[in-house]
């Protein structure tokens, strides 16, 4: 018996959600532990599929295929390969962690309450987004249906919204959920628009079970590779825009990025990394898996203008943060500038930019998850986002500031972190192919420099401000605190120190792509020590001769 091993990983969140509305309204801290407990229990099972996964096997593995809706071609299909496992364990690891961190995050929330009081099922619906969210990602990282990935795609954005604007922080939590929908929402109508395109295209190159048209992502990719569909047509590259357009908004690529900033700061820091750790990494992770896929002509015709974007988004959100005055806009700004390394590494077409993109989502997310969470927990101390509000944090709250440390030295990529290995790979990978873009994108190293340790050196050095004895205390790091910070902190100096077994999971499912799209990593031009010219050239007598 075959057992639906990515239907239960999916469904299990999914199921909790409703189960976690019937938790009677009374028994909020039921409904914590509950939803907590659901969480953990898929963190258990996404580590089960990754021991019995073979990184040497078939690229798709625990596959399920039944029929979905047989009129339109269309699939239940699901399939795990290394790099939607390494995101799933992502996903999973940090959702316990999340709950843990904004365990209180819905006790005084009123926006729910039309009455006048507080909402007194806050905490109930704050835990069902919650797992509905993770349910839907969970999803977008096994569906090999592409009808199936643009559902959940979309529907990933109403709990994030309510998350948002339902229970955010400050006056302009509306504004920024509606923004975050817009933006997110007119990318989703044109994906639309290019689903239903390819699907008319197969339909016309027979494509399918019957010939009928399908939205099956091995199909359609097989036939794309068999010259069944010529992706060279101008159809084919409007159709590749329809999807990037749709992910570059998800990611987010500058200029489509301006909605993060905004939802970031207005969310609670739990539903903002949420937002910029997980939900986030759909967009680059779809980059991987359907536009290279599905549009390998297309993909290498556009990827010198994605490249260019994505050095102006590393340099622009570098700079950015650099200026920012609130610490969690400052860090929003810095998921841009790392976006543009995740993206860069994915078009640059080689082997090592592509391992180490698909690694930097893995790191980016515990990375961004650690500052943004312990200065969520700074800013509930103060009860201000402001640097200049701060000044001295380390003599009363060492802990504190010295996981703030730890956690914005991985931001800045130091060598022994895990952020380190793949903000590497991804510049080797680049400079084989684009030398010029790699020069650029390493301006960013020295801008990350400044804005972390330059914030660090605002808040937390220097001596104690000399007003705070009117301001609210800070104190340091508790107990469920700690057990916040430290696992994330723990998986960073691991993943820094020994990254082998996620590139092991990953490298296969790259060179499956790269096959797909048919190009090669460059050769390395070796200079001949004897005649001061690359290794092999000749010279034009030799030609001659």
């Amino acid at each position: 018996m075959n057992i639906p091993w990515l239907t239960i990983l999916w469904l299990a969140p999914a199921v909790g959600a409703a189960l976690v509305l019937a938790i009677p309204v009374n028994r909020p801290a039921a409904a914590r532990w509950f939803a907590f407990a659901i969480t953990v229990g898929v963190l258990v099972l996404a580590v089960g599929l990754a021991v019995g996964f073979d990184p040497a096997g078939e690229r798709y593995q625990f596959t399920e295929n039944v029929s979905w809706i047989p009129a339109l071609g269309t699939r239940y299909a699901l399939g795990l390969d290394g790099i939607g496992l390494v995101l799933i364990l992502l996903t999973a690891a940090l959702l316990p962690l999340l709950l843990l961190a904004g365990w209180h995050d819905a006790d005084s929330d009123g926006s729910l309450d039309h009455s006048g009081g507080r909402a007194q099922k806050g905490p109930h619906i704050y835990l069902a987004l919650f797992l509905a969210t993770e349910a839907m990602v969970l999803m977008s990282f096994v569906a090999l249906d592409i009808l199936l990935f643009y559902i959940f795609f979309e529907a990933m954005l109403i709990p994030m919204y309510f998350l948002i604007g339902g229970f955010g922080t400050g006056p302009n939590r509306s504004g920024a959920a509606v923004k975050f929908l817009l933006y997110n929402l007119f990318g989703g109508l044109l994906l639309l628009a290019a689903v239903i395109g390819l699907y008319v295209v197969s339909a016309q190159n027979g494509v399918g079970a019957d010939g009928g048209g399908t939205f099956a992502l091995g199909d359609i990719v097989a036939a794309v590779s068999s010259g069944q569909i010529d992706d060279t047509t101008g159809l084919a590259k409007l159709l590749f825009l329809g999807f990037m357009f749709a992910f570059a908004v998800k990611a987010p690529l500058w200029p489509l990025h301006s909605w993060l900033p905004d939802a970031a700061v207005a969310a609670t820091p739990t539903s903002a990394v949420l937002m910029m750790a997980v939900i986030d990494k759909v967009g680059t992770f779809a980059m991987l898996r359907f536009c290279l896929q599905l549009f390998p002509d297309a993909s290498q015709y556009f990827a010198p203008l994605i490249c260019g974007l994505a050095v102006v988004s590393i340099v622009y959100g570098a700079v950015l943060a650099i200026g920012q005055t609130d610490v969690m806009r400052l860090i929003a700004y810095t998921s841009i500038s790392h976006f543009g390394f995740i993206i860069l590494g994915i078009f640059v077409m080689t082997d090592q930019g592509q391992t180490g993109s698909a690694l930097y989502m893995v790191n980016h997310g515990l990375s961004t998850a650690a500052l943004f969470l312990i200065a969520g927990f700074l800013v509930s101390r103060r009860g201000s986002r402001l640097i200049a509000d701060y000044g001295g944090v380390q003599k009363v709250a060492p802990v504190l500031a010295g996981t703030f440390l730890v956690a914005g030295l991985a931001t800045l990529s130091l060598p022994g972190l895990a952020p380190f290995i793949s903000e590497f790979l991804v510049l080797i990978g680049t400079f084989t192919r684009y030398p010029i873009a790699a020069v650029l994108a390493c301006s960013a190293l020295v801008l990350s420099a400044i804005y972390i340790l330059w914030t660090y050196q605002r808040m937390m050095g220097g001596p104690a401000r000399s007003d705070d004895e009117q301001r609210s205390p800070i104190r340091d790091l508790a107990g469920r605190e700690l057990a916040v910070v430290v696992p994330l902190l723990a998986l960073l100096i691991a993943l820094g120190v020994y990254p082998k077994p996620m590139i092991e999971l990953i490298d296969p499912a790259v060179q499956s792509t790269l096959t797909t799209v048919g190009v090669t990593d460059p050769e390395p031009a070796v200079a001949d020590p004897a005649h001061g010219r690359p290794a092999g050239a000749t010279t034009d007598a030799e030609a001659h001769r």
